[in-house]
Parts: structure tokens; C-alpha cells; sequence
């Protein structure tokens, strides 16, 4: 006898069918009979035994995700009723366009009272003899007066899931952020716990908009790589790590996983990129106190250019200016020497540029400077001759009065407002 792994519900619950009449390829439909009653189920493949029991003790302590909830058991034992047949599917059909007018008519009557739930799907059983809403809560709601008004509305037997954020994505079947559908709406059948942990591991950005998903958890694609990164990191330090060596001291910044290679800064002397096979060699040679060498090593120094180099032209056809007495140009001339040889371009003479403040119409001179001094007239002499021929001292100048130092720059000074009685 054959066991084959079922999915059925809009949840996407587990079930394990077992079979000895035909072989069922993945995909096919059947109605099986569950906990819940008839519905369509999808044939994911066959299992060994070793695998349906892991599925049933995983989904049994896994806390309540892709579990269902109301009494039944996790991973459910199904009965093969009859292959779906043209009627159950057009059925099926009818079915979820009513569903449709359904949630929106019961999500109308939830406003009335006025409970902390969100109502996310709606899903008929193929005789229609139930009705299964499903919604997210924060807590425990008391729902049984809004479970009387559903049952008298749609007139049919109504049972009320709650479901967890993770499970509504997956009954919504939604885009994930990398613009693919999301895992767990097409492929994926159990979650896994998702840590911070994980995303630090990988180099990450720890930006919410970047690592969640559309139902407000990590991304579980975080966890497909998690032992890849998890077996790299063994035998590697931490981002952020030092080496303290003789020399110098090295800091791991990080790690590129594509390339394999591993970032390494030194203070002065920029990034290193080293191979993750040679970075114990790296972290032994610089340790003694050597340099490190290495054809995959890149360096951000070896990156520089010089800024100015000599100009140097074999031929001067094309040399711009050549022959014309343009301003600025300190190219020699005659171009073109006897003996044929190359041409140099040298920098012309700097120029000197006048003071601001000297060469400024109404600018202040500075004090005390002897090159802004008035020359003295060679003509006018401090001793005069006098009438008998000799010379006549030149009188002594008379000592300014202190304390009336005068500004050199004249302000208007508000006068004295006039006193009465004078």
C-alpha cells in the first residue's frame, strides 16, 4: 500500500492518503473525506512512512502554524471517496464566486459588533453542508452573537477559524517583495522559526521593509541559505573582529559570500579583499609581522592615479596653440627645433594679484606698514640755508595735545537733543 501526501483547504492543510488501487501523480484531484467532511484534495507525491511521521510531529509541536484549530488533529488521516470529476469542478467554481459575496456580506455584519478581528477568507465544503470563516485576533474573542447572526443569514452551518498572520498570507496568495508568489501560498507546507539571528549572519541591511515579508514576519527564505552561511562562518571570525598585529591592526568588515572573499580594513592603508582559503595564511603572515602579498588580495591604493604628470608630445601637429601668441600659453617657440626633438609644455609664470583692500576704491589701508609710506620729495630737505650761508635747523614740530586721537573713519554722531531753559 502506497502513502501519498494530500493538500486540501484554502489554508493548505496536510493529510496523508493511503492508496492500493492506483498510482496518483502529483497534481491530481480527488475527493477525500476529512476531519471536516468532503472536499477537493491535491495529491503532492507519494512519502515513506519515516517522512509522514515527522510531518505529524513537527505540525503537532510546531505551536499552532499551518496547523489547523478547533479540535482537529494536525496532520489529518484522509479516505479517498471517488476522483474529481467534471461536476465537482464546475461545482468547486460556483462555489468561489459565492464565497466572494459571502466575505463581504459577513464583513458587513462584523462592524455591528464591534469585535478586534479581522475576517480574511471564506470556504464552502463541496455539499455545501458548512461554512468556514477564518480570521486573525490578537487574543481570545467571544464571537458565539456574531456566529447566530451568520447562521441566520447564509442559513447553513458556520464554524469560525483563527488563523495566524503567517497562515493569512497564505490563504491570500499574495506577491512577495522579490516579486515572485509568495512561498508559502504555492510550495511551501510547514513554517520554520526565523530569527534575527539569520539575517545577521548574512550580511544583511536589519531594515524591516527589506527582511519582512507581506505578513509582517521575517521572510522565510531567510532560513534556505541559513546553513550555507551557518558552515562558512565556522571557520571565520565575526564582522567587526580585530587582528592585532605588530605593524598594524586589521578589522574584518565583512564577507562576500558570491565572490568569496572576505573584506579586511587597515587604518592607513585601505580594504583588503582576500580569499576565504588564504585568510588564515593572512592572519599568520601578518601576525609575524610581514606584509601581505597575494595576486587575489586587491587593494583600494592600487586604485590611485596621479594627478599631474609631465605632457610630453612626439609631434607638435596637432598641439594646440602651436605658433600663435595666445595669453596664458607658455609654449616655447620656434615649435618645431632643427634637431626634431620633443616638445614640452611648461606652466606659465604665476601670476601676482594685487591686495583686495589696496586696489579697492574707498578700502582701508593697514597701519604701520612702510610699503604703503608716501616717498619723500628729494627736492624739499629738512635743513634750509639760511642768510649767511649756513644752514638753519628746521624748527621743531609742535607736540599733538594727547588724548585727542581722532578716528580714522569719521561716524555722524546723533547731536544733543536741545534742554528747556537754555
Amino acid at each position: 500500500m502506497s502513502s501519498y501526501l494530500m493538500i486540501f483547504g484554502k489554508p493548505r492543510y496536510l493529510g496523508l492518503l493511503k492508496n492500493d488501487k492506483d498510482e496518483l501523480s502529483p497534481g491530481l484531484q480527488l475527493v477525500t473525506e476529512s476531519a471536516r467532511g468532503e472536499e477537493i484534495s491535491v495529491a503532492a507525491g507519494p512519502i515513506t512512512f519515516e517522512q509522514a511521521e515527522s510531518y505529524r510531529s513537527d505540525l503537532s509541536t510546531n505551536g499552532g502554524d499551518g496547523a489547523p484549530r478547533g479540535g482537529e488533529p494536525a496532520f489529518q488521516d484522509l479516505r479517498f471517496v471517488r476522483n474529481a470529476t467534471e461536476e465537482d469542478m464546475s461545482e468547486r467554481k460556483s462555489q468561489e464566486a459565492d464565497e466572494d459575496a459571502i466575505l463581504v456580506k459577513g464583513r458587513e455584519l462584523l462592524k455591528s459588533h464591534q469585535l478586534d478581528m479581522k475576517l480574511v477568507d471564506v470556504e464552502f465544503l463541496l455539499d455545501r453542508k458548512k461554512l468556514f470563516f477564518y480570521f486573525t485576533a490578537e487574543q481570545r474573542i467571544d464571537f458565539r452573537a456574531y456566529v447566530r447572526d451568520l447562521a441566520r443569514e447564509f442559513k447553513t452551518r458556520i464554524e469560525l477559524r483563527q488563523i495566524g498572520v503567517r497562515d493569512e498570507s497564505k490563504v491570500v496568495k499574495g506577491i512577495s517583495p522579490c516579486g515572485m508568489r509568495c512561498c508559502c501560498s504555492y510550495w511551501l507546507n510547514r513554517f520554520s522559526p526565523i530569527c534575527i539571528r539569520m539575517v545577521k549572519e548574512q550580511n544583511l541591511a536589519l531594515n524591516p521593509t527589506k527582511i519582512s515579508g507581506i505578513c509582517g514576519r521575517l521572510m522565510c527564505c531567510m532560513g534556505f541559505e541559513h546553513n550555507t552561511y551557518r558552515e562558512l562562518w565556522k571557520s571565520l571570525p565575526g564582522p567587526g573582529s580585530k587582528i592585532k598585529a605588530p605593524n598594524a591592526s586589521y578589522i574584518v568588515s565583512g564577507v562576500d559570500v558570491a565572490r568569496e572573499m572576505i573584506r579586511v580594513f587597515c587604518p592607513g592603508s585601505g580594504e583588503l579583499m582576500i580569499d576565504i582559503g588564504d585568510f588564515q595564511v593572512f592572519r599568520e603572515t601578518v601576525m609575524r609581522g610581514e606584509a601581505w602579498s597575494s595576486e587575489r588580495a586587491v587593494s583600494n591604493d592600487s586604485l590611485t592615479v596621479p594627478l599631474f604628470e609631465n605632457v610630453t608630445k612626439e609631434n607638435n601637429e596637432d598641439l594646440p596653440g602651436a605658433g600663435e601668441d595666445e595669453p596664458g600659453c607658455g609654449v616655447q617657440k620656434p615649435l618645431k627645433e632643427a634637431g626634431g626633438g620633443s616638445v614640452k609644455v611648461k606652466a606659465s609664470q604665476p601670476v601676482k594679484v594685487p591686495d583686495r583692500e589696496a586696489g579697492r576704491p574707498g578700502g582701508r589701508r593697514r597701519g604701520n606698514s612702510s610699503s604703503r609710506k608716501k616717498p619723500k620729495d628729494p627736492q624739499k630737505s629738512s635743513v634750509a640755508p639760511t642768510a649767511e650761508g649756513g644752514p638753519q635747523a628746521k624748527p621743531a614740530e609742535q607736540a599733538k595735545p594727547e588724548g585727542k586721537k581722532r578716528s580714522r573713519r569719521r561716524r555722524p554722531r546723533n547731536p544733543r537733543p536741545p534742554v528747556a531753559g537754555e
